[in-house]
């Protein structure tokens, strides 16, 4: 069984702290028809945290999966995500509900708001709809994805509620700097989507020579270097010896030098949108 590390979340003045596994698996990509069976197979391996968005078009089969395991659920973590059509008050109510049937679950452990789409100027009336979903208890902490600095403090204007997560592409080229230090002086968890740049990284030699130093895989190197940078970070395969790779980075330590050597990677380059520019 895996030994995941837990970081904890909070919710400034007003919420309850929770855990988070630090490390999850993430379905973004994953057809429905084949997603109860690598849900099923990630929590077989070990995994207790499970990523998915209502956008992916998969929550029934992450649904069907945790049915039809025997875990408890106060054992899992799962998070589910508002899309961008549906931000606004009433609208994001109803589409929490339709996500948690989907779900075939009571509650989440986290909802976040998918990105903020500033073009539709909603996402400060989303967060109140959030706060009440938070309040009623069918969700444990809520958050956001993809949101800069800036969004964060014009939601901090507008509530007492901090957000307890904020979901960013983050990997060795995009380090991501200002987010980190902003999520770091506020008490809000960054979670690490894209951690291997959806695989750019993987040939990149200096990591490759790190590997072979410590006789690992460079995605198992990338995923280290995101747990001791103290992100909680999401792996995604369907493929279960890589499913079980992705999890076995626990049993070794990056040096010094080899934390230095992959932060001198980072070039600001994004895979994933502009969370400006996506509405």
């Amino acid at each position: 069984m895996l030994s995941i590390p837990e970081n904890t979340l909070t919710h400034g003045t007003t919420g309850e702290p929770i855990t988070i596994p630090q490390l999850g698996y993430g379905v973004f990509q994953v057809p429905d028809s084949q997603t109860e069976d690598v849900t099923g197979e990630a929590l077989d391996i070990g995994y207790r945290h499970i990523d998915t968005a209502a956008i992916y078009g998969n929550e029934s089969g992450v649904g069907r999966a945790i049915a039809a395991s025997s875990i408890p659920r106060q054992e899992l973590f799962v998070t589910t995500k508002l899309w961008n059509d549906d931000q606004g008050h009433d609208t994001a109510l109803a589409a929490f509900d339709t996500s948690l049937g989907k779900l075939g679950l009571d509650y989440v452990d986290l909802y976040l708001i998918h990105w903020p789409a500033p073009e539709k100027g909603l996402f400060v009336e989303t967060w109140a709809a959030f706060e009440k979903i938070l309040a009623s208890g069918r969700a444990r902490a809520i958050g956001v994805s993809n949101f800069l600095p800036e969004h964060l403090d014009l939601l901090a204007q507008h509530s007492s509620i901090t957000p307890a997560v904020n979901q960013i592409e983050l990997h060795p080229r995009l380090a991501q700097h200002t987010s980190r230090e902003y999520a770091q002086s506020r008490g809000i968890e960054i979670e690490a989507w894209s951690p291997l740049g959806q695989g750019t990284i993987l040939d990149d030699p200096t990591i490759a020579k790190i590997a072979a130093a410590q006789g690992k895989s460079v995605a198992q190197i990338i995923l280290r270097w995101h747990i001791e940078q103290g992100h909680t970070v999401l792996s995604k395969s369907v493929t279960p010896a890589r499913m079980r790779d992705n999890a076995d980075i626990f049993d070794f330590a990056l040096t010094a030098e080899d934390s230095a050597a992959i932060a001198g990677l980072n070039t600001d380059s994004r895979v994933g949108p502009n969370p400006l520019e996506l509405n």
